[in-house]
């Protein structure tokens, strides 16, 4: 029968001293290594380190980058964590020429603003300039013209902001391949209806139709000018039905084009 060696506490008491040593140790590095990335953190924080170095801003077209940096009110002074993003898209949208925001934030210090401006829908002319005029009615001052560039119609006789702003929204939901072939709109109020408007077209016709649900009915006048002869003049009329009516002459029942437009 063998015999167990036995160990005595004497022999044992160095390998336990020695164990607690390590386990010591190891977590006196833990908590060392938690200590420093902490003071590390807020070393980063405090620093130049932490701040905005880049601003890029994205669909923007009528104010330069830094205009709209500048107005954002962010700074190579601005802590990237303290970037307050509903601040800055509250502050920008304040702009009439600015329709959204958005802004994000990428470490380590870059902010991205994206914006998205209301659309140009036509011009206003005054005193000789043209200014063009923004889906929401708005105008812009600092952007005059002395002459037309043909890609946004003629606003002419909107005197009353409510109606020029009705106008310029109904032009901003009309499909771009329409609104681009409309040369001039008159506002021509009767006593019959004071919303009607005289539009005259780059192929040659003159529409008769009224600012009330406009982008819906001027939906039906491409299949309208289609039926049409090229060479004729006259007057398409769009309101509760569409129909062309020619100059100089008595409208016949042959002549009258129905179309289905919502009043």
């Amino acid at each position: 029968m063998s015999k167990e060696k036995i160990v005595s506490i004497e022999d044992r008491i160095p390998k336990l001293k020695q164990a607690r040593k390590k386990k010591a140790n190891k977590r006196l590095v833990f908590y060392l290594s938690i200590f420093f990335f902490l003071i590390s953190i807020i070393v980063y924080l405090q620093s130049p380190l932490s701040h905005v170095k880049t601003v890029a801003v994205t669909g923007n077209s009528f104010y330069h980058e830094q205009e709209v940096i500048n107005q954002s009110g962010i700074s190579q002074d601005t802590n990237i964590w303290t970037v307050n993003k509903e601040e800055v898209i509250k502050t920008l949208e304040k702009n009439p020429l600015i329709d959204t925001v958005t802004v994000e934030t990428k470490l380590p210090w870059t902010v991205e603003i994206h914006l998205k401006e209301h659309e140009r829908i036509g011009y206003i002319k005054k005193e000789n300039e043209y200014y063009p005029i923004l889906g929401n009615g708005a105008m812009m001052p600092d952007s005059e013209t002395d002459s037309l560039s043909g890609d946004a119609p003629l606003l002419v006789n909107f005197t009353v902001e409510e109606v020029l702003i009705e106008m310029s929204q109904e032009l901003s939901k009309l499909p771009k391949n329409i609104r681009n072939i409309i040369s001039e709109i008159h506002w021509s109020p009767t006593d019959r209806n004071k919303n009607e408007i005289i539009l005259y077209m780059s192929d040659g016709f003159m529409v008769e139709s009224t600012i009330r649900d406009f982008s819906n009915k001027m939906t039906v006048y491409p299949s309208i000018a289609a039926q049409l002869d090229p060479g004729s003049e006259g007057i398409i009329h769009i309101g509760v039905g569409a129909y062309f009516e020619p100059f100089n002459q008595e409208i016949t029942e042959e002549e009258i084009i129905t179309n289905e437009v919502v009043e």
